[in-house]
């Protein structure tokens, strides 16, 4: 029997943000027929994790991987995440959850982001003149910073845009805002059109702030969040079978 695949998002008041995290959970289920795909959030939308681990657990259900909808190892996966899971199933001795690797960094989220930026109107045939601002929703944790600056510059390594800047729509004093990073490129010589890339999955208050941005600094396009681009849904699939090929060989270990 599979190993049930849990998405964890975080949640948020918007109802854009469920609906697109419940998107992607059909993407995923339809990329794997016959893998049970449920979703818990850690906040603000129904159900919350602990709810969908004890129904699990009272259907019967032995093993879960759990897959943060995350882009960077920050808070929420660090010590957020794990705590919710250690609290759920401490009371829950029939039920074996597994914490997956979070989504970024990988070459199928920028595969994604180039994806979303065809789909706003960018062309290839303009990717020398054309500047990239990638808007992350912004960390404190100096990990995740580090790992967006790396991407950016990975990206604008690997694809031919003239320039890729990082910026955060929340506060940083390493990463300036989407307007200020439009803005600076529109001033580099050589770069003719600003594209703003959000590196989020889904719609809600930070990516609605990268929007404004966006549009404060004048840029000529705007891509949509993430979402449930297929190479998000293959890359969910990547990291369950990453964990739970991991379970299986502990599970192994143990028994051999």
């Amino acid at each position: 029997m599979l190993v049930v695949l849990l998405l964890i998002a975080h949640g948020s008041r918007d109802p854009r943000h469920a609906a697109t995290v419940t998107a992607l959970r059909q993407a995923v289920a339809e990329r794997r027929p016959g893998l049970r795909v449920e979703v818990g959030f850690l906040d603000f939308c129904a159900p919350s994790v602990p709810r969908v681990l004890e129904r699990l657990a009272a259907e019967g259900v032995g093993e879960v991987v759990a897959v943060p909808l995350l882009l960077t190892r920050a808070f929420h996966a660090k010590a957020d995440i794990p705590a919710v899971l250690a609290g759920a199933t401490a009371a829950l001795p029939s039920l074996s959850v597994h914490q997956a690797p979070v989504l970024g960094p990988s070459s199928l989220l920028t595969d994604a982001l180039e994806r979303r930026l065809r789909q706003a109107g960018v062309r290839d045939a303009d990717r020398s003149s054309t500047g990239v601002v990638l808007a992350s929703a912004g960390s404190s944790d100096p990990e995740a910073i580090a790992v967006i600056a790396e991407i950016a510059r990975e990206w604008r390594h690997a694809s031919g845009w003239c320039a890729v800047r990082p910026a955060f729509a929340s506060a940083s004093s390493s990463f300036p805002r989407t307007e200020d990073a439009v803005r600076a490129l529109r001033r580099a010589e050589g770069i003719r059109r600003v594209a703003v890339a959000p590196y989020v999955l889904a719609p809600g208050r930070l990516p609605d702030r990268i929007a404004a941005g966006a549009r404060a600094g004048d840029a000529d396009f705007l891509a949509n969040v993430l979402g449930p681009a297929p190479e998000v849904a293959a890359l969910v699939l990547r990291r369950y079978e990453e964990a739970a090929r991991v379970t299986r060989s502990v599970v192994v270990a143990a028994t051999g």
